[in-house]
């Protein structure tokens, strides 16, 4: 099996379709035919099921899809750690993202991370939470942070920093009057919320705290970023429950950020890592975190 059996399976498997997929590649059909036979009679299965109307994937044919990619992404990482090495770097720190993590401490870390060790090369990826997870597990990623929890067998979950959840106000707004809003009044607005698909620790964190009220949120809309949550808010469409972070980190004019009266509630942002013995350069980055507490007081909006 050759790399280019890999790179025609997806392509038809993406396109599902073999003349597209011979355009994508810049090949004729007939070549590419004959390269997914290979690739079958050396799987010993058909993976795909054609007719004059139609290409579908068969069930082993997802099961290989769902695989290929993993191939590609270890072959980049191979990749990328013989160019690091050979620009002088000693190691390198992979590091996931996902599920909308909060950018308040992340500047901070990697600068000392820097500070301290710059013989290392960071690299962040940006990945769904499922990605995530199985990246780990992969080890394609050392270590990643998530506002999810769930994380299941093998990875252990480890509260890394909070932030506290604010309200984003349009701009002008009657409610601006109080300088902590009561959520009571928050609560006759409607909501802009992250989707819980895109977002999935954030959604379940916030919505958490709502089922702990007595009154039924009215959700405007769910998004995937919160730049569209801060868009949807200076338009004065609804409020938008955010972490100070978030609401700090967006440049979106017409957007005021309040405090929720009384006890502040918090979002919690978690470090994930394989549950085995780590690497010396992952153990001193888990110290970093660790030692960056989770101090309450550092909101970058204060009572604004």
């Amino acid at each position: 099996m050759e790399l280019r059996h890999l790179r025609c399976f997806m392509a038809v498997a993406e396109e599902l379709h073999f003349g597209r997929a011979a355009e994508r590649l810049h090949i004729d059909q007939s070549p590419l035919s004959r390269t997914i036979r290979e690739l079958e009679e050396e799987l010993g299965t058909a993976l795909f099921t054609r007719t004059t109307r139609s290409t579908r994937l068969t069930h082993a044919g997802k099961a290989f899809l769902e695989r290929v990619p993993r191939i590609f992404a270890s072959l980049e990482q191979a990749r990328d750690g013989v160019q690091s090495a050979a620009r002088g770097f000693h190691g390198q720190l992979r590091i996931a993202l996902s599920d909308g993590v909060p950018p308040s401490r992340l500047p901070v870390l990697l600068a000392r991370c820097r500070e301290e060790e710059p013989e290392i090369d960071i690299r962040l990826f940006e990945v769904s939470f499922d990605q995530q997870i199985q990246g780990l597990h992969d080890g394609l990623y050392d270590v990643g942070f998530s506002m999810a929890e769930e994380v299941g067998d093998g990875i252990v979950a480890t509260p890394a920093w909070e932030d506290e959840l604010m309200v984003a106000v349009p701009a002008r707004h009657t409610a601006l009057a109080h300088s902590r809003i009561p959520l009571e009044e928050v609560l006759r607005y409607p909501l802009v919320l992250g989707d819980p698909a895109i977002c999935a620790g954030h959604a379940l964190q916030v919505e958490r705290f709502l089922r702990r009220q007595n009154q039924e949120p009215i959700v405007a809309q769910r998004v995937a970023t919160f730049g569209a949550m801060m868009i949807l808010v200076a338009a004065g469409i609804a409020f938008g429950l955010a972490g100070s972070a978030h609401i700090a980190s967006s440049r979106e004019l017409g957007v005021v950020a309040r405090r929720l009266q009384g006890t502040p509630p918090m979002l919690t942002t978690y470090l994930l890592h394989r549950d085995a013995e780590p690497s010396e350069i992952l153990a001193r980055f888990i110290a970093r975190v660790a030692s960056m507490g989770t101090d309450e007081s550092d909101s970058p909006l204060g009572d604004s």
